[in-house]
């Protein structure tokens, strides 16, 4: 779809550069970790113990993870729900990191369970469980997914349909795999519109729910963050972080693949995120002084200093900053507020799952093992190395259209 004299191309980059490289070197890392996880049990290679039965797996594998690929939902809503045209071509980069991002938590969170080999439980409607808030977000989680796939199908297909050409030998597939291109073309167009509503009514679902997660075990969490609004929190945030997530991914692919920044879509796109942000900002404000836990601010423990860092810093000066139009027409410094309101958020997560969290009985404080550190960076190095691969080889980002891509589009 032609936007703004921009259309979505595969980039045809070089590939294996020093920082793929580098990617894979912490790929394999996680990967070794990981056996070893599943070879010898979970014990042998983290931290974790009945004080603390999660760590950064959960903190930042699942639960940032999850946040930080909000984008996916956001931008599809703005798009195609509210029918602002003019953002559509940033949809396909916030899809696919959506779709990297679910799926490497559900890949984090395989290694981070004890009995891994019952993940697919969740399906079977005689599993199922009601009353289960952690049901809830499991399967909403695994539904996403595979929204999010259905979402992404029409992207390959338009990249192979009319294109299908396979060896001599076996060319008798080419007619039979034209034909199912053709037919999931003509049948995604017509669906579509119900996985995007799909997509979003879950990402809302399971965001707010991994805050009501919090609530099950609030005498074990600090005043700061033990808050009963904590649901709403969890999906404010998520949906305050996907455009700054959007901005982020923009810049940092423009920069990459050495293409200018798409200011024309960034710079209004950034407008809307103080709206959301201050509602944000004002709800945390509000149930602070409602419950009076603001005198826990200054007693120089690390949980005031954290709440202070991620509330200040990571979302009340980028919030501020994005305010003036000096910032939002700015690439340098719009990318430094999203990347400060993404830092906060990141905290958030962190706060919530670690700082906040005080087992009943802890005789030690935790801190993560070099296998969880492995693991999480391999994942993350992954994500961002599948990503690369992807968009090198299929129309995600959108580029300034030649004069073939002209022609074509008149013809």
């Amino acid at each position: 779809m032609i936007n703004n004299l921009h259309i979505p191309k595969p980039m045809n980059k070089r590939f294996f550069t020093p920082g793929t490289m580098i990617l894979m070197v912490l790929m394999l890392a996680g990967f070794i970790t990981a056996v070893l996880r599943f070879w010898f049990g979970i014990g042998a290679v983290t931290n974790l113990d009945d004080q603390y039965p999660w760590g950064i797996w959960i903190a930042i594998d699942v639960g940032c993870g999850v946040a930080l690929a909000a984008g996916g939902f956001t931008a599809s809503a703005l798009a195609h729900i509210f029918h602002r045209e003019h953002y559509k071509l940033i949809v396909r980069p916030a899809l696919l990191t959506a779709m990297l991002g679910y799926t490497f938590v559900a890949i984090g969170l395989l290694v981070d369970l004890g009995r891994y080999y019952n993940i697919w439980h969740p399906l079977l409607p005689s599993m199922w469980q009601g009353n289960s808030v952690l049901f809830e977000v499991g399967i909403c989680v695994i539904l996403y997914l595979f929204v999010l796939y259905i979402e992404f199908l029409p992207i390959v297909v338009e990249r192979f349909k009319g294109k299908v050409s396979f060896s001599k030998a076996r060319e008798k597939w080419n007619q039979p795999v034209e034909k199912l291109l053709s037919f999931l073309d003509t049948t995604l167009n017509k669906v579509m519109f119900f996985f995007i509503i799909m997509g979003v009514l879950l990402s809302c679902l399971h965001q707010s729910s991994l805050g009501t997660l919090m609530l099950i075990a609030s005498h074990k969490f600090h005043p700061l963050w033990n808050t009963p609004i904590s649901p709403f929190l969890f999906l404010c945030s998520a949906i305050m972080i996907g455009f700054p997530m959007v901005i982020f991914e923009s810049m940092i692919a423009s920069k990459s693949f050495r293409q200018k920044p798409e200011m024309h879509v960034l710079t209004p796109l950034s407008k809307i995120v103080p709206l959301i942000g201050l509602v944000y900002l004002a709800a945390k404000l509000i149930d602070m002084f409602i419950r009076e836990t603001y005198v826990y601010l200054f007693n120089g423990t690390l949980e005031s200093s954290m709440w202070l860092l991620e509330v200040g810093v990571g979302v009340a000066i980028p919030i501020g900053m994005l305010l003036f139009k000096k910032v939002r027409t700015s690439p340098k410094l719009l990318f430094t507020a999203a990347t400060l309101l993404i830092f906060g958020i990141f905290l958030n997560r962190i706060n919530v799952f670690l700082v906040a969290y005080t087992p009943l009985y802890a005789t030690k404080a935790y801190f993560p093992s070099f296998g969880e550190i492995a693991v999480t960076v391999g994942l993350i190095s992954a994500l961002i190395f599948v990503y690369r691969l992807l968009v090198n080889n299929l129309p995600i980002i959108s580029q300034p259209l030649s004069p073939d891509d002209i022609v074509g589009d008149v013809q």
